[in-house]
């Protein structure tokens, strides 16, 4: 078990695995779970995890990320490799393991273009219909292809068919999660 935690100062955070928007009270003790990506994946002592961005890592104790660098001028096109890397940052807070590996992303794609740049289309699920996280998710894969720089429009499409299960995890998830 990692050492108690006590927030220093409140701050924005979402329960798991509802996806409710709430406010960590400063004083309340929390435990690490993970970091993964661009948040944090806590448990208070009565068993509720929390995910908090690291933007708040500060509120955790831990040193605040240094605020991204400006992206190069681009001197190409956007490339579907280069999504698919970005995709790879986005993590599940329940499932210490990327969106693209655990085989939540079943398609991304440029779909065209306009003079602010690439249009991209990207089609996902999740591990259960009812996931509550799934808009926090969705979101987050939004954010991120965003900020690419040549991107113009990002659309994320949810969809349930076929249906998401173990299989579709790629085998360094499995092992990384101690499937195999």
């Amino acid at each position: 078990m990692s050492a108690a935690i006590t927030l220093s100062r409140d701050c924005p955070a979402i329960q798991i695995p509802y996806g409710n928007s709430l406010t960590a009270r400063e004083g309340t003790v929390v435990y690490m779970v993970h970091k993964l990506g661009d948040a944090y994946t806590v448990r208070t002592p009565q068993g509720y995890l929390m995910r908090i961005d690291s933007k708040d890592a500060d509120a955790l104790g831990q040193e605040a990320e240094a605020a991204p660098e400006a992206p190069p001028e681009r001197t190409g096109p956007v490339t579907e490799a280069e999504l698919w890397d970005v995709l790879r940052t986005c993590y599940d807070p329940e499932i210490p393991a990327n969106i693209v590996d655990i085989g939540l992303i079943y398609s991304c794609s440029l779909t065209g273009a306009d003079e602010a740049g690439a249009h991209v289309d990207v089609v996902m699920t999740l591990t259960a219909p009812g996931c509550g996280m799934g808009q926090v998710l969705q979101d987050d894969v939004e954010r991120k292809l965003s900020a690419v720089p040549g991107v113009s429009q990002v659309r994320v499409q949810l969809v349930f068919n076929p249906p998401w299960d173990m299989t579709m995890m790629s085998e360094s998830a499995r092992l990384e999660l101690g499937m195999m």
